[in-house]
């Protein structure tokens, strides 16, 4: 098992709300690009909490970027008081490290919101991202991301720049260079708690519909999907409107 870090924290909520959610980012993002979900969150009197990944954000850096490594971290958290997570929303690479932790101790949360989840890549997804990262590297500039993302809120747009001017380039490269084979598909298989996953439209892009993927959700009947039309990998970004409606939608199903 690899060693923790411990990952700094961005809250939404009162302190003394009696339902606490985790909020897990992407790949080359920030705990504070969750805000939407954190604001939904606080809005509906919850408590929620958004971590910067090892290697992202003011997070640790460490030499492991392994999915496992990920999840380690993600194992150590617990809300204030302790105890199970209500909630964990995990978006890409979130929604792997999220879907290992929850698989290995089914006491670690009550319910999953995957949001286009990373859980198998193909080669043409790899190179998506290999792509996208380099590109936000080359010019982490907020007018670099608007220009490539016009719609986006102005909070996105200076958090993504945010981001990745605080990453590691070296975590982001080594978190594909140490994960040759990126499937967690089997650990969606066995997941015990209640799991839905927002996709993006694979008309767009997406890392989870129309992928292998997809065949968890037939695999397990705790997991269901919904898929926000007209969207790309970061749905909260591109369609938020839409995508808190199905988000809230989902928690309103009964555990």
């Amino acid at each position: 098992m690899p060693a923790p870090v411990i990952l700094p924290r961005h809250s939404w909520g009162t302190a003394d709300a009696d339902r606490h959610a985790l909020l897990v980012h992407g790949l080359g993002s920030n705990g504070p690009l969750m805000w939407r979900y954190g604001v939904a969150l606080a809005d509906g009197g919850w408590r929620a909490d958004a971590l910067d990944l090892r290697g992202h954000g003011t997070a640790p850096r460490a030499l492991d970027y392994t999915l496992e490594a990920y999840a380690a971290d993600l194992a150590e958290t617990r809300p204030a008081g302790g105890g199970a997570w209500d909630l964990v929303v995990g978006h890409s690479l979130g929604g792997a490290a999220s879907t290992l932790a929850a698989s290995a101790d089914h006491g670690w949360t009550r319910r999953l919101v995957l949001v286009d989840p990373a859980i198998s890549l193909t080669d043409h997804d790899r190179e998506v991202v290999r792509e996208s990262q380099e590109q936000s590297f080359a010019d982490p500039s907020a007018r670099a991301v608007r220009d490539a993302h016009p719609h986006w809120h102005e909070h996105d747009i200076e958090l993504k720049a945010l981001s990745a001017r605080q990453a590691s380039r070296w975590a982001v490269e080594q978190t594909s260079v140490q994960n040759p084979v990126w499937d967690v598909t089997d650990a969606a298989a066995s997941l015990a708690v209640p799991t839905h996953v927002i996709g993006s439209d694979p008309g767009v892009y997406s890392i989870f519909c129309g992928k292998p993927a997809e065949s968890v959700i037939s695999a397990n009947p705790l997991l269901t999907l919904s898929v926000v039309a007209g969207a790309g990998h970061s749905p909260h970004r591109d369609k938020p409107e839409a995508t808190i409606a199905q988000f809230l939608a989902a928690l309103e199903v009964r555990v």
